[in-house]
């Protein structure tokens, strides 16, 4: 589709469409609408949209490979192409989403070459984008767009990246919801009983994600050793407009595949869990699903138990009960701070959370850290002796 946009001359709504020519150079002929700009913008938009789509420009046929004059907002969609084999599904997805619902749809108009492409024209674009979203998603926007040029820096389609010289959006410092231990009791009484009553328990305990909790097998969980190994995942995206149920054997990071200690109460539930799938498999026979046999959470029949099942029904538990309400992954921030609350040092919680770098857990926790500045506090106290007495006013 040609890129144009409209633009106002004399009282009257032009089209101007942009393509390229032949000869490689850059064209914008103007169309006439013939109407007023007063109370026709919606009108002219709509005009605008049909010429797009059936103008036949006189340019050079399109070429199916990569060149600097191809349209950026043509190139951000063959990006998208090249890398679906290199990254995983559901990051490919949030690209995908990114790139054409949100990046596309503004350069396409502009008509700017990949070649042509300015700073200002990105930093334009982030305060278009800041006007309906928060900073963190402009700042993922941001790391899309460098990554696509990125890698037309590398095949030399472009001297530099322009995005490294554009001022990112500042995000807002992300402060983690989370239950107290008076709190987790309360949700530990009102799940007794539910479907989802040891998934609950277990992310709460060991800090797990939702993917990490659902992904469980028997597999991983070894009864002699007593250990519990997180290293698959089962979660959902939308892959051009379908949705897609992801099971991998990786986690979010390397450093998310950790083993844990497997304490004895949940030995014992999963003992008996394990019993009670053996029962329900024999019982319904050829009905039961054997697609998701070794999953630990699965339903009478054996079918999984979905993303999405835990999170309207984690919702609807809370308001069922008069809980206060947080999201399903806020069990995993209630872990870390009850953890901290009672002097367990960050470096053994980043183990526990399985995040890939100190620095993720200390963003994330710092402000609860209260027993470190404490012990703080006390060891500056004792280091150094302060004068005693009052201070004397001096002006």
């Amino acid at each position: 589709m040609t890129a144009g946009r409209l633009q106002e001359k004399n009282g009257y709504f032009y089209m101007v469409l942009s393509y390229t020519a032949s000869d490689g150079k850059r064209k914008q002929p103007w169309v006439e609408t013939g109407l007023p700009v007063k109370g026709n913008k919606k009108k002219a938009e709509q005009m605008l949209r049909e010429l797009r789509k059936s103008y036949a420009s006189p340019k050079a046929e399109k070429k199916d490979e990569l060149h600097p004059d191809m349209l950026f907002s043509d190139y951000m969609l063959y990006w998208l192409k090249i890398i679906r084999s290199s990254v995983q599904e559901t990051t490919w997805s949030s690209y995908s989403y990114n790139v054409k619902y949100h990046i596309v749809p503004y350069f396409e108009q502009t008509g700017v070459t990949l070649s042509g492409l300015q700073p200002r024209q990105i930093q334009s674009y982030y305060l278009y984008e800041l006007e309906t979203l928060k900073a963190a998603t402009v700042l993922r926007l941001h790391a899309n767009l460098h990554k696509a040029l990125k890698y037309a820096v590398r095949l030399e389609l472009i001297a530099g990246n322009s995005v490294d010289k554009v001022e990112r959006p500042k995000p807002e410092k992300y402060i983690a919801s989370y239950y107290n231990a008076e709190e987790m009791e309360e949700l530990f009484e009102a799940v007794k009983g539910h479907k989802l009553e040891l998934i609950i328990q277990l992310s709460a305990f060991y800090g797990l994600r939702r993917g990490e909790v659902l992904g469980l097998r028997w597999e991983a969980v070894d009864f002699e050793a007593n250990t519990l190994t997180i290293r698959h995942i089962v979660t959902n995206t939308n892959i051009n407009g379908k949705h897609v149920l992801v099971q991998a054997d990786r986690a979010k990071t390397q450093s998310s595949l950790r083993t844990l200690p497997l304490v004895e109460t949940f030995a014992q539930r999963l003992k008996v869990l394990k019993e009670q799938q053996t029962y329900n498999e024999t019982v319904c026979g050829n009905c039961y699903n054997p697609k998701y046999k070794g999953y630990i959470f699965v339903n009478e029949m054996g079918d999984l138990i979905l993303p999405n099942t835990v999170t309207e029904g984690f919702s609807k538990l809370l308001a069922d009960n008069g809980l206060r309400k947080i999201r399903f992954h806020d069990l995993r921030h209630s872990c870390a701070s009850l953890l901290l609350k009672h002097g367990v040092p960050m470096k053994q919680i980043q183990e526990w959370l399985g995040h890939s770098d100190i620095s993720t857990t200390a963003n994330i926790y710092a402000h609860l850290d209260s027993q470190s500045k404490q012990r703080s506090a006390e060891t500056m106290s004792n280091t150094l002796s302060l004068p005693e007495g009052k201070l004397l006013k001096q002006w």
